[in-house]
């Protein structure tokens, strides 16, 4: 993980197997997500994938998935193969319930744990290139990651079964279509995109996006007087803070708020 002012991007790095998760890389990533989340500084964070260079060729990777090499050594005990998916869950719960927005720029291939990480984000942005596929089923094995919650949500029942039945590929321009991602941009251009969305957001106040961010997770399975009374709660504590005064002077004062987070 590597912060720049208030953005923290944190980069998926083991290009020479596609950035195929393997145990290590799930502590390594959960452990860049605690620090984020303990450091007041990061407002926002940015999970990407890396290039590998090889023969004079790029080949962009955002995540490979499981390193299937290492599961067909056929080594792990059901102990470990239970720790293995228990590392994988933790780290896609911690994405998805960090209290500071995350967006997933999908640069290239993603398949299986790496969509499943991306669906975990806040915001999903694509490189046109790049691509998304649960093939799980087709290998004999089954989704993770809260994909059958996740999923359904962003582009309903039918369409969410179609993609786990069958393991298609789906490209950006299919995923903002589908509403699996926000937008799609050129590889060159996906970064830049994905810094100025992350600057916007983390020039909000912290305190206000966070109670944003839990309760838009929580929505679904909440009725309309329940979420009416979490959002009560949420503006008490709000009108509380110091953020909120700061905001209404920058609004009388006509010029931009320097939110503190506090």
């Amino acid at each position: 993980m590597f912060a720049d002012g208030t953005i923290a991007t944190i980069r998926l790095n083991r290009p020479e197997r596609m950035n195929a998760v393997i145990e290590e890389m799930y502590d390594e990533i959960h452990d860049a997500l605690e620090r984020a989340s303990a450091d007041p500084g990061i407002r926002c964070l940015i999970l990407t994938g890396t290039v590998n260079r090889r023969g004079g060729v790029e080949k962009q990777a955002f995540c490979a998935g499981a390193d299937l090499k290492e599961h067909s050594a056929g080594k792990r005990s059901v102990n470990a193969r239970r720790r293995y998916i228990r590392l994988a869950h933790k780290t896609g719960r911690a994405i998805h319930d960090l209290p500071k927005p995350v967006i997933a720029a999908v640069n290239g291939p993603a398949r299986g744990a790496g969509t499943e990480m991306a669906l975990c984000c806040d915001l999903l942005l694509m490189a046109e290139e790049a691509t998304l596929a649960l093939p799980e089923v087709g290998l004999g094995t089954f989704v993770g990651g809260g994909a059958t919650h996740l999923l359904p949500r962003l582009i309903g029942l039918s369409k969410a079964k179609e993609l786990i039945y069958t393991g298609r590929v789906v490209d950006g321009k299919e995923a903002v279509e589908l509403g699996m991602a926000l937008a799609c941009y050129p590889v060159a251009r996906l970064m830049d995109e994905a810094r100025t969305l992350a600057r916007e957001i983390a020039g909000k106040a912290p305190i206000s996006i966070a109670f944003a961010k839990r309760l838009l997770q929580r929505s679904p399975g909440l009725d309309y007087a329940t979420a009416v009374d979490q959002e009560t709660e949420a503006i008490l504590t709000c009108m509380e803070s110091e953020d909120w005064k700061e905001g209404i002077r920058a609004y009388v004062e006509k010029r931009k708020p320097r939110f503190l987070g506090r």
